[in-house]
């Protein structure tokens, strides 16, 4: 038994609009496909971005965070880079988007 994949499925009703309707049907069912695309897919990648670019503007110095795998809390806090201390005495540089979490 041959297996129908999501593809073909896409092509063959895309050969029976254009067939049918003409490009006026093609140009529809066009729209609908981005519109699911839209909505199930970037608007939530968008709206998880935000979220994070929010919690990366609320470190502020004191903050226990993880970046690159590593605990530390906060000593500096810079436009794209902060300064966290790993251990006592031993402070690193890193990237803010880097930063995984932010403990409270």
């Amino acid at each position: 038994m041959e297996e129908v994949t999501a593809v073909d499925t896409a092509t063959q009703t895309t050969q029976q609009v254009a067939q049918q309707g003409g490009w006026g049907g093609l140009f529809v069912y066009c729209l609908v496909i981005f519109a699911i695309i839209y909505f199930f897919m970037v608007r939530p990648n968008k709206k998880r971005m935000a979220e994070y670019q929010k919690m990366l503007d609320s470190i502020k110095v004191g903050d226990r965070i993880m970046a690159a795998g590593i605990y530390g809390t906060v000593k500096k806090v810079g436009e794209k880079t902060l300064e966290m201390e790993i251990a006592k005495g031993v402070v690193i540089e890193v990237s803010k988007n880097s930063v995984a979490g932010i403990e409270k």
